[in-house]
């Protein structure tokens, strides 16, 4: 197995620094009537949002985080780095493709889903048989998979509910910190097995 570079370690620990501060920075700036229980991420993103260049930014960090992520996790299933990688586009292309004042933006919603769905299924990509790392066994990345899709879900039954916010920020809370996981654990038993 080879190692997972020191700059893999700093994008995974990125991702969860943008998304948990991009959110309290955005949401600060916002007017009274904002909820981050019932309103979404893309609001603080979205054209009517104030200082929406924050929330923005954030996302395009967490995006281009999990990118790189994807690319530093040698260790990894490249099928599970791919997918990574593709939930970090997704990522990237919410960023670029803002809702608007009103309505819905078709752009922004494909590339949710896509970035969505990626980052929670990509676990199921990782699965070794017999991985030295704990959380690349078969068991634990099945486990993760279903546990980071059940909260995509609850997020989607909530989207015409009252607590979408809520869902959502548990949904890409989750899904940002699990590569950060996988890098942590990795080195640890990467570095258990190198000589002294």
């Amino acid at each position: 197995m080879s190692k997972v570079p020191w700059w893999a370690l700093a994008s995974a620990t990125a991702a969860p620094v943008l998304l948990g501060g991009g959110l309290v920075l955005a949401e600060a700036r916002q007017p009274p009537g904002y909820s981050a229980v019932r309103d979404t991420i893309s609001a603080l993103a979205g054209l009517g949002a104030t200082d929406r260049w924050v929330m923005t930014g954030a996302l395009a960090g967490l995006g281009a985080s999990h990118v790189v992520t994807a690319v530093g996790l040698r260790p990894v299933r490249l099928p599970g780095r791919l997918v990574l990688a593709a939930g970090g586009f997704g990522t990237l292309a919410v960023a670029a493709y803002p809702q608007p004042v009103r309505g819905n933006s078709v752009a922004h919603t494909i590339a949710a889903t896509v970035s969505f769905v990626a980052l929670g299924s990509w676990p199921a990509f990782t699965a070794r048989r017999a991985s030295r790392a704990p959380l690349l066994s078969v068991p634990i990345s099945a486990a993760a998979t279903v546990a980071l899709l059940a909260l995509v879900l609850s997020f989607v039954v909530e989207l015409h509910q009252g607590q979408r916010g809520l869902a959502e920020r548990a949904a890409a809370g989750a899904e940002a910190l699990w590569p950060l996981a996988i890098v942590v654990t990795t080195r640890r038993a990467l570095a258990r097995e190198s000589p002294s």
